[in-house]
């Protein structure tokens, strides 16, 4: 079975109007190794969307957090991973998992010590808008974020 399966698909959480060519699927098995498959699959998309490099750099690495918090903090044995570019050039980023708990995303504490904690953080600081409901593709929970555009925050 190989790493990760990836196609184009229209996404039910991204704004309308997204050109489908500007929407990009991948998914994976829950296991930390797809992370960086997610990273590199992003970058390589971002860069070919011709995404200033700033950006790009910022949506791999928030792209990362969420698909780590997959992996770790759900039972979700595959999740999907969505990046696209919205009609006004900012870039969204969808990571759906198949856990049926729903999970309300709250941006921890860490203290200085601790190794985790911080991941939420720096979405929260990073995008433009992010939020968790429920997935339309699986059940789960979809876990977006948006870089460029006004500031949004749905939990």
């Amino acid at each position: 079975m190989p790493l990760a399966a990836s196609y184009p698909l229209p996404s039910p959480q991204l704004p309308t109007g997204a050109p489908r060519d500007r929407v990009h699927w991948l998914e994976l098995p829950a296991r930390r190794e797809s992370v960086s498959a997610a990273r590199a699959a992003a970058a390589a998309l971002l860069r070919a969307w011709e995404v200033p490099e700033e950006t790009r750099d910022d949506a791999v690495l928030v792209l990362s957090e969420l698909a780590t918090n997959a992996v770790c903090h759900t039972r979700s044995a595959r999740f999907l991973c969505c990046v696209g570019l919205t009609p006004d050039s900012s870039v969204h980023l969808e990571v759906h998992d198949h856990d049926t708990v729903k999970h309300s995303l709250v941006p921890g504490s860490p203290a200085v010590d601790d190794e985790g904690g911080r991941g939420l953080l720096l979405v929260q600081h990073m995008a433009a808008g992010w939020g968790v409901e429920r997935s339309l593709l699986t059940g789960g929970n979809a876990v977006w974020a948006r870089l460029g555009g006004p500031r949004s925050v749905r939990r």
